[in-house]
């Protein structure tokens, strides 16, 4: 079995995913924190987020915390953000 990659995005490969679907503020921000601590620098991180609450918060708390948001877009009931674990962290 043959899996096809498509070519015509340039979206970048998550070094890492993060599906915290179903989990509350401020616990996914919290969890979503402490994941990208644990990265390399450089490295870019997919979390998977509710609608809501959790979309409208956990971004803006990243960009305050000096995260680089790189991908926000929604997907079937959720949605995908990617942020990069910058140097300065």
């Amino acid at each position: 079995m043959s899996q096809s990659v498509s070519q015509t995005t340039s979206q970048p490969i998550p070094d890492a995913q993060l599906d915290l679907r179903g989990t509350p503020c401020p616990i996914n921000f919290v969890r979503t924190k402490l994941q990208l601590e644990q990265m390399e620098d450089g490295a870019l991180l997919e979390v998977w987020l509710d609608p809501g609450e959790p979309i409208e918060q956990v971004p803006d708390s990243l960009k305050m915390e000096g995260y680089p948001i790189e991908l926000l877009e929604e997907r079937n009931e959720f949605f995908a953000l990617q942020v990069r674990r910058s140097v300065s962290q």
